[in-house]
């Protein structure tokens, strides 16, 4: 023990030991094991495998393998429960909440310490963030079960929600997951991480000793067969992720075609982005938070240090001293900075990915850890952008450290990643923050703070960092559905082959005009170097291009360059659409022939184009009005919630109705900035390809819509596969549905799959806010703002 003086003359902390004896008297209590919470109460412990405690290495638990028998028993027991609980007033669902969370404080010293023996990160970390955050989300989601028929009228529980966690942050995961599934009136089947269930149970006996219903949270232990086991359940309506980028993959592939709503958070490889003109102490203390925070094993931490070439070696030497007070050791120890890695196979993923760093030329910088499974703070310097220690997520407590030149040179290293979870701009300048968080694509973006997170802003990423939200009005909606149309029986047919040969009917006029591709503003052959017959109502009406793989990477290049598009005003990108929809009127009568040739009567041919003309006018309405919000954060942010367009997006669209489908699905998509290759009607694609003289002729910029005639599916398909392809609308067979979700698994795009036949275009079911809310993603800022 040191003495005072000592302390005076060194200013280093003594140790300062957090009691456990309550937590452990509770394992001891359960020396034989835990069994699964099903139904209200645990099932009797059965076979599985040990809990140990990272620190020493030793076991404090058993917990129970859970079977498919064990996920049948909690999904039927969740089935059953839903109807109840969602039939219960959103006043009722918010009283449970709000005992949920005053519960959790009442026993929160117990789950934080519960939490650091098992999971290893500092009492320090447990105590103050992670415990009031988890009570935070409870109440905050009371708030939600109170308000919704208010603030989401119309909208209903989705049902059963299967919920699998990750180990860095076992019980705040937990409560990002089940407060908003059970404020909508969902039910809950939940797998904690095999190496961290302890909070989960104790969280289970906290629910049952408060009351809530039986049924309505059911905890299944196991490893990844167990979370398998819930995901693919066909009683499961809902699948929300937390993991790894490789395990999101798996998912989206399992479930593909089943029609379960699911949300996927998945790895990061996220920049802090320091300009020379920040405060660079401040910005020290944020590399603390962002990568050393429990021991960088968190999926927005910031692995990437940018910082101007003109600071350099001045930040670089301000971040080795503070590495060098950093106190690595017991986590149970309120003066410990960070704590154990989680497990000794983290552990040894962290060294192997390190080794290969240095193989490849990286110099470390490190502090000190005791034996055990400990790292020591790392910064690795010389690393090129291409370097393992780069690219891929270590999910330790090792950052990158590069310089830059330029603010271009921030942004294009921050985007040289396939993830695009978070990002931290650091500057005095909020202007230059601003701009730089515009340009950096990341769902989350912290201006001169990191790691700030809070119930009432959504968090989720860009790319294969995921997609959707939890937290904030965003994250609510993930757990609620509204009425729509349903598919019909049998769903939309399989489309004819189509016919490449000469038809030889005598049907022609002596020129032919074969309907080309429209390529990056241009009309261009396919390069297939086929045409098909496009059939009316009793004869061949035309050719149109058979499009392949080729003609769609010529597509998604040319909407690529397409960039200004995006960063065009709102109200310019308005002003295209509405001389758009003045130039289909002029020439209504032609297009509504052309329907007439298709087959349609001569009044459906006039409501389908007076329709399309309304869609016109709707979208180019909305491209100045579908905006964001400023959330209310517990913490002195303005945390604004910015919609932006996906990207380059793939269309499929629906094969009926040729002329309004293609209207329909395209211009929400284009009137929020995003460019598109869609693929008309197949059977009647003439409708569209007519209607690109249109875009030539109403400033609509090359590139914005591209247009691909051919088969569907495969070149749907073809889209799907694309890593630069951002999003993938598809309205089709259900077997095509399961086919872009399953080829969407690539880069986790984005998907909204359909049945080709559920809905009337005609009808209000053709136009909404949904469209507008497929074709964006939301990105939170949170920008300093007061005290």
């Amino acid at each position: 023990m040191n003495t005072i003086t000592e302390i005076l003359d060194s200013m280093d902390y003594g140790p300062a030991p957090e009691d456990s004896s309550a937590v452990r008297t509770w394992l001891e209590s359960h020396a034989e094991g835990f069994g699964h919470f099903i139904d209200g109460k645990f099932t009797m412990p059965g076979n599985g495998f040990d809990v140990i405690e990272p620190a020493t290495g030793g076991r404090i638990a058993h917990v129970s393998q859970g079977s498919q028998a064990d996920v049948d028993a909690a999904v039927k027991a969740a089935r059953r429960a839903q109807p109840k609980w969602a039939g219960l007033s959103g006043h009722d669902r918010a009283r449970h909440l709000y005992a949920l969370a005053r519960h959790v404080q009442q026993h929160s010293r117990f789950l934080a310490v519960l939490e650091s023996l098992n999971n290893g990160k500092p009492i320090r970390e447990s105590r103050d963030i992670d415990l009031p955050l988890v009570a935070r989300h409870f109440y905050h989601h009371a708030g939600w079960a109170e308000l919704l028929e208010d603030e989401f009228p119309g909208a209903g529980p989705v049902g059963v929600c299967g919920q699998v966690i990750p180990w860095n942050f076992p019980l705040l995961m937990l409560a990002w997951k089940v407060a908003p599934a059970l404020a909508a009136g969902n039910t809950v089947v939940l797998k904690p991480a095999e190496y961290t269930p302890l909070t989960a149970l104790a969280f289970a006996q906290i629910a049952a000793e408060c009351g809530l219903p039986k049924g309505v949270l059911n905890i299944v232990t196991g490893d990844g067969q167990t979370g398998a086991a819930i995901c693919g359940h066909a009683g499961v309506d809902k699948v929300a992720f937390t993991g790894s980028t490789e395990v999101g993959r798996i998912i989206r592939r399992q479930i593909a075609g089943s029609g379960k709503k699911l949300t996927l958070e998945l790895g990061g490889k996220s920049p802090f982005v320091v300009f020379a003109d920040a405060d660079l102490d401040a910005a020290v203390e944020g590399v603390v938070d962002a990568i050393w925070f429990n021991q960088g094993e968190v999926c927005c931490a910031g692995a990437r240090i940018l910082v101007g070439e003109a600071v350099a070696e001045r930040f670089e030497d301000l971040l080795k001293a503070r590495m060098k007070t950093l106190r690595v050791g017991d986590p149970l120890d309120k003066s410990t900075d960070v704590g154990a890695i989680v497990h000794p196979v983290q552990l040894d993923r962290i060294r192997e990915l390190v080794e290969q760093g240095v193989a490849q030329g990286a110099v470390l910088h490190q502090g000190t850890a005791p034996e055990g499974c400990f790292y020591p703070p790392t910064v690795a310097t010389g690393v090129e952008p291409a370097s393992v220690l780069a690219t891929e997520e270590v999910f330790g407590p090792v950052v990158t450290l590069t310089s830059f030149r330029t603010p271009d040179d921030a942004v294009a290293l921050a985007n040289n990643t396939r993830y695009g979870l978070a990002a931290s701009i650091w500057s005095e300048n909020v202007n230059l923050c601003l701009d730089i968080a515009a340009k950096i694509k990341a769902g989350v973006i912290w201006v001169n703070c990191t790691n700030v997170l809070d119930a009432g802003a959504g968090f989720g990423g860009y790319r294969e960092s995921g997609f959707g939200r939890e937290g904030g009005r965003e994250g609510m909606s993930a757990y609620l559905t509204y009425p729509g149309p349903k598919a019909k029986k049998g769903g939309e047919a399989a489309l004819p082959e189509p016919q490449v040969t000469p038809h030889g009917d005598g049907t022609g006029e002596g020129i032919d005009r074969t309907a080309k591709l429209y390529i990056g503003g241009k009309q261009v052959r396919p390069d297939s170097g086929y045409s098909y017959v496009v059939s009316g109502s009793k004869t061949a009406v035309g050719l149109a291009g058979l499009g392949n793989r080729k003609d769609i990477r010529n597509a998604v290049e040319a909407a690529h360059k397409a960039k200004g598009w995006g960063k065009a005003t709102g109200h310019n990108r308005a002003q295209v659409l509405y001389y758009l929809a003045e130039n289909l009127s002029a020439r209504h009568v032609e297009f509504a022939d052309r329907l007439r040739s298709l087959g349609a009567s001569k009044e459906a041919a006039r409501k389908e184009v007076e329709t399309a003309i309304r869609r016109c006018f709707w979208y180019a309405a909305q491209a100045d009005k579908f905006d964001g919000a400023v959330h209310q954060t517990k913490s002195a942010h303005v945390t604004l919630a910015m919609p932006e367009a996906l990207g380059v997006m793939g269309i499929a669209c629906p094969v009926t109705q040729p002329l309004l489908g293609f209207v329909s699905t395209v211009l929400p998509a284009i009137s929020m900035g995003n460019a598109v290759i869609a693929i008309p009607s197949q059977i009647h694609p003439l409708a569209a390809t007519d209607f690109y003289q249109l875009l030539e002729t109403s400033d609509v910029p090359d590139g914005v819509v591209n247009i691909v005639t051919g088969l569907r599916d495969e070149l749907a398909k073809t889209l799907a596969q694309h890593d630069d392809v951002a999003g993938v609308w598809y309205f089709g067979t259900s077997q095509g549905c399961a086919m872009v979700e399953t080829e969407s698994a690539g880069n986790l795009k984005q998907t909204w799959v359909e049945d080709g036949a559920v809905r009337d275009w005609m009808t209000p079911e053709g136009q909404g806010r949904l469209f507008l809310e497929r074709a964006t993603q939301v990105k939170n800022i949170w920008v300093p703002y007061g005290e």
